[in-house]
């Protein structure tokens, strides 16, 4: 009875590795699928169409400072872009509920002025539970509370009077980012591009959970860095 007991014992214990080795790999797939990252940052700015600034391509548009000068306003199609790295990888959230109004003047950056407003309730991610548990706790964005994020500029660095459409042009903005109420102040390293009548802004700054009082969403699966970066992604229309 004792040898046939032992027998039982070594074969349930069998039986049980079998299993938490099947649950192991069953969750491993599951949580790559759920935690990884579903969306890819896309810049309005496209690099290899860029037309290069050239006095010997009589084809090159020029945009005097007049036409560029004025109200501009965030178009559908404009874009920010949250990102956060993982002890795994890079994961992108995207707000495309993007509002604003720019003032632009390149011949006296002193004036030059914008902001604009993103509806952090439809941050996304590509995973509804991710997005809900970054969206719905007190030490994350707490939206309920706070549900817009806001960016508003201080200083431009100095524009050329006089563009090429389609030339990509350096600057540097200066500015106010507003997350859970708590202002930080940023530097966007960004390029601008007039093209088809309408500006494209693509810039990038970094910021931490910290810099806003949140905490870094550790789990007993990942951990995350403190640093986010924030990519704005914008199209302006005259008006």
């Amino acid at each position: 009875m004792i040898g046939g007991c032992n027998v039982n014992k070594k074969y349930m214990i069998s039986i049980i590795a079998v299993v938490v080795v099947i649950v192991g790999v069953v969750t491993y797939f599951v949580l790559d699928k759920s935690l990884g990252n579903n969306v890819e940052v896309e810049s309005v700015i496209n690099q290899e169409n860029a037309v290069a600034s050239s006095k010997e391509n009589a084809n090159v548009a020029t945009v005097s400072a007049e036409e560029l000068k004025g109200n501009w306003n965030i178009a559908d199609g404009s874009k920010v872009y949250w990102s956060v790295t993982t002890s795994k990888e890079t994961v992108n959230f995207v707000n495309e509920g993007v509002t604003g109004k720019w003032n632009l003047d390149v011949q006296d950056s002193s004036v030059i002025s914008g902001e604009g407003i993103v509806d952090m309730n439809v941050l996304d991610s590509g995973n509804e539970t991710r997005d809900s548990h970054v969206k719905e706790r007190e030490d994350l964005l707490a939206v309920v509370d706070y549900p817009e994020a806001t960016f508003v500029t201080k200083s431009f660095s100095e524009l050329p009077t006089e563009w090429n459409a389609g030339d990509i042009v350096p600057v540097t903005i200066e500015g106010t980012v507003t997350v859970k109420g708590v202002e930080k102040e940023v530097e966007f390293e960004s390029e601008v591009m007039y093209q088809d009548e309408q500006l494209l802004l693509s810039g990038e700054t970094m910021v931490t959970f910290e810099d806003f009082g949140m905490k870094s969403p550790h789990t007993v699966v990942l951990e995350a860095e403190n640093e986010l970066i924030v990519q704005l992604e914008l199209i302006l229309d005259k008006g």
